[in-house]
């Protein structure tokens, strides 16, 4: 015969936010328009401000899709233009009016806007190839410094999520803010900050060399779960 000690079980850990904790989705904008050298970008601040591409818009349905079901209490966009155009379906589908947050903008490249960018890295410029050695952005002639983007871009966050205790927040931004927000994440001095995949997720590692690349984290959209 059993006794109760016995009978009780103990399930494996489930993650949940802490208490006045806010969770941030950071979703990148969908594709941009592509640069082309007779028809430069509008500028907002000195960045360039490109409309949603073809493709983009799509995503931006799709991202508006996935989110909808979730409870989110927020939407933040920056104040270029294609974050606002990607986050429009989620806002509509779910009655929120979008605020701006000027400080999650993308970095500022300086002498490369305006597409330039795009085109040195497409033509193999030698500068690129030092970005990604140094990876500094401030390599680029011009270019916001490394600290001042990552000082705006914790600051902002840490804006946000005073705003949003026990709340959930979708942040609309860039590839560049995102990649950023990660690396800083991964130097926290939390060891378990990455803890708490859920079962049966998906990770996603690519090592090259020293290098190693997160390109996903605790995926759970084959699993039909919710996004906790």
């Amino acid at each position: 015969m059993s006794t109760p000690e016995q009978e009780i079980e103990y399930r494996q850990h489930r993650f949940s936010p802490p208490p006045g904790s806010t969770e941030i989705f950071l979703v990148r904008h969908g594709e941009s328009a592509p640069a082309r050298g007779d028809d430069p970008f509008e500028l907002v601040d000195g960045q360039a401000d490109p409309d949603l591409a073809p493709d983009g818009r799509d995503h931006a349905q799709r991202v508006g899709v996935r989110l909808a079901g979730e409870r989110i209490d927020a939407i933040y966009v920056t104040t270029l233009r294609r974050t606002v155009q990607t986050a429009a379906p989620l806002a509509e589908k779910l009655g929120l009016t979008p605020v701006v947050e000027p400080d999650l903008r993308e970095i500022h490249l300086g002498d490369w806007e305006n597409g330039l960018f795009r085109k040195y890295t497409a033509e193999g410029h030698p500068i690129v190839e030092r970005l990604w050695t140094e990876q500094r952005w401030d390599v680029i002639p011009g270019a916001e410094s490394d600290e001042a983007f990552g000082a705006r871009l914790r600051g902002a966050l840490t804006r946000i999520a005073a705003a949003h205790p026990d709340q959930r927040v979708a942040v609309f931004t860039h590839g560049g803010v995102i990649g950023e927000v990660f690396a800083q994440a991964g130097r926290s001095v939390e060891r378990f900050a990455f803890l708490g995949a859920d079962n049966g997720s998906i990770s996603h590692l690519v090592l090259h060399g020293d290098r190693w690349i997160v390109r996903r984290f605790n995926d759970t959209a084959h699993l039909a779960t919710p996004l906790g």
